[in-house]
C-alpha cells in the first residue's frame, strides 16, 4: 500500500506542475459558478443544488477524459514506462496508484465548490443531506469515468486518442443501455436502464443514497481499473 501511495502522491503533484491541470480546474470552477448563479440562485425556488449537480455530471464527460488522458499514455510516449515496469512494483500498484491520484485531483477540484454551499447557507436554509448525497453521487460517477479513462490511457501513447477514446467510451456507456432498453422487453428493459451511470446517479441528486447504486459505481470502477492493469501486464511480456 505504501508503494501505491507513493505513486499516487507523485502523480497527484504532477497535475499541478503542468498548465493543463490548472486550466482544467479554472474552467471547471468558472463554468460551475456560472451555472450555480443561473440555475440555483433563483428567487422563490427551494435552496437545493439538484440542477447544479445535473450540470456537473454533464461537465464530467469532458473533464474526466482531460484528467485521465495522460495517466499512462504519457509514460508510454516518453518511454518511462519501461523502467517503471522493471521496478519492483506490480502492474496493479502502478495503475491503482495513478488512478487514485486522478480521483484525488477530482476531489481537489470539487473542494472549492464548498463556497457555493456557504452562499446557500447565507441566503436560505439548504438541505445538507441532499447536498451531501449529491456530492457523493458526483464523486462516485467521477470515479467510474476516471476508471474508463485509465483504461483508455493504457491503450495508446497519444493523449489525444486517450481523450477521444474516453469520451466516446463514456457516451457509449451512458447511451447504449437506454437505447437497448427501449427495444428490449421487460424485465430486460429495466435491467438495461440500471446499467446506465446517468440513471444510477439521479437518486443522489434527490438526496437518496442508494447502496446498490454505490456498489454499482465501485464495482464498475474496480472492473475497469483491473482491466487496465491486465493490459499493462501484457506489455511487460511483449
Amino acid at each position: 500500500m505504501s508503494r501505491v501511495l507513493a505513486i499516487a502522491t507523485r502523480e497527484f503533484a504532477s497535475f499541478f506542475r503542468i498548465p493543463l491541470g490548472w486550466v482544467v480546474v479554472a474552467l471547471f470552477l468558472s463554468l460551475s459558478a456560472v451555472f450555480f448563479a443561473k440555475g440555483t440562485l433563483v428567487p422563490g425556488e427551494p435552496a437545493e443544488m439538484r440542477t447544479f449537480f445535473g450540470v456537473w455530471w454533464f461537465l464530467l464527460l469532458f473533464v474526466t477524459p482531460a484528467v485521465s488522458m495522460r495517466l499512462l499514455s504519457e509514460e508510454l510516449r516518453t518511454g518511462t514506462i519501461e523502467p517503471l515496469l522493471t521496478a519492483p512494483v506490480s502492474e496493479w500498484t502502478i495503475v491503482f496508484g495513478k488512478y487514485l491520484a486522478a480521483v484525488g485531483f477530482l476531489a481537489a477540484m470539487l473542494l472549492p465548490s464548498v463556497v457555493f454551499v456557504g452562499v446557500l447557507e447565507y441566503l436560505a436554509r439548504p438541505d445538507y443531506g441532499a447536498i451531501g448525497a449529491g456530492y457523493l453521487g458526483l464523486l462516485l460517477l467521477g470515479m467510474l469515468y476516471l476508471a474508463v479513462g485509465t483504461l483508455a490511457s493504457t491503450l495508446t501513447s497519444s493523449q489525444t486518442l486517450a481523450f477521444l477514446g474516453t469520451l466516446f467510451g463514456l457516451l457509449l456507456l451512458d447511451l447504449a443501455p437506454s437505447r437497448l432498453a427501449a427495444q428490449a422487453p421487460e424485465p430486460w428493459a429495466g435491467l438495461l436502464f440500471k446499467l446506465s451511470p446517468s440513471f444510477r446517479v439521479t437518486d443522489f441528486a434527490r438526496g437518496l443514497i442508494d447502496t446498490s447504486a454505490a456498489a454499482y459505481f465501485l464495482l464498475a470502477s474496480f472492473w475497469f481499473v483491473a482491466l487496465a492493469a491486465v493490459i499493462l501486464q501484457s506489455r511487460r511480456w511483449r
